[in-house]
């Protein structure tokens, strides 16, 4: 019998999620995985030590980098220089590589909430009672704070962003596996962004959700495209999760689950049979 892939699933059990259980999603879709893969789950801060043991890393629900920031950099570091196979490969140009990439697909006129990140810039940003300040390697809503105009003199400039808060009707996620899409979910309460439900999308809606992941250019991985319904009934991106999007598997049907599932371990097999190891100078470290 052929030796099974071995692979390092990479999740923080006990990372304390706001209205999410990070432990129960990676039990349940790594017990999933074990059909097809031998599987092994390590913290992220022992990912670096071990994954020289294993096929592949897959990373999960491993929690903010800027709380281990040094050692993810050894991470990818680690991986580069060692050719390891990483997935989602640490090729990502969206939240894998911090936020600045809201500033590139504000300029190159992409459907995004409006970004800066110098004082000079603030007149281009829509007027807004209140503007969104969020740092540039934030994640989980770390850092964030809620100012209006006047406070935006008190701001010290260099590492975070800037925008207009954004009177939205609901925020919804779209997710991928590769380029394919696979179901979407939506916050109906603005109050509460992690009460989902199911979400049909449109046409238009895929096509919204399309135009990112295209840009992205991950041949392979999961993605989540969060977006919010503008009063006037448009998308706007909110956050491109290329790195370890939560999946909320828990919130949608039995076999849009199971799809899921193997949409992923197709995935897998894919990434390991063929290019996708990050190469020596392949990978740029933050």
């Amino acid at each position: 019998m052929p030796a099974r892939p071995r692979l390092l699933y990479v999740t923080d059990l006990a990372y304390p999620a706001r209205g999410r259980r990070y432990c129960d999603e990676d039990i349940d879709l790594s017990s999933r995985l074990r059909a097809d893969f031998d599987i092994a789950l390590c913290h992220p801060l022992d990912a670096a030590a071990l994954m020289d043991g294993f096929d592949a890393v897959v990373v999960r629900n491993s929690g903010p980098v800027l709380h281990y920031q040094e050692a993810y950099d050894a991470f990818r570091a680690r991986a580069a220089a060692h050719g390891t196979r990483v997935y989602n490969p640490l090729t990502g140009r969206a939240d894998m590589a911090g936020k600045r990439y809201l500033l590139d697909l504000t300029a190159a006129g992409f459907p995004v909430i409006p970004t800066v990140d110098r004082p000079e810039d603030l007149g281009r940003l829509p007027e807004a009672a209140q503007y969104a300040v969020k740092p540039k390697a934030g994640a989980d809503s770390i850092g964030l704070d809620f100012l209006p105009l006047p406070r935006l003199a008190e701001v010290t400039w260099g590492g975070i962003l800037v925008q207009p808060r954004i009177d939205f009707r609901y925020e919804v996620s779209f997710y991928y596996v590769d380029d394919a899409f696979q179901y979407a979910l939506h916050a109906p309460d603005p109050e509460r962004r992690w009460v989902l439900e199911p979400y049909e999308p449109t046409d238009a809606d895929l096509a919204f959700a399309r135009r990112f992941i295209d840009w992205n250019t991950l041949d392979h991985g999961i993605q989540r495209v969060d977006a919010c319904r503008t009063r006037e009934g448009e998308l706007l991106l909110v956050e491109l999760e290329d790195l370890n999007p939560y999946l909320s598997l828990d919130l949608v049907p039995g076999r849009t689950r199971d799809a899921f599932v193997a949409a992923l371990k197709a995935s897998l097999h894919r990434f390991l049979q063929g290019a996708g190891a990050v190469r020596p100078g392949g990978a740029s470290l933050r």
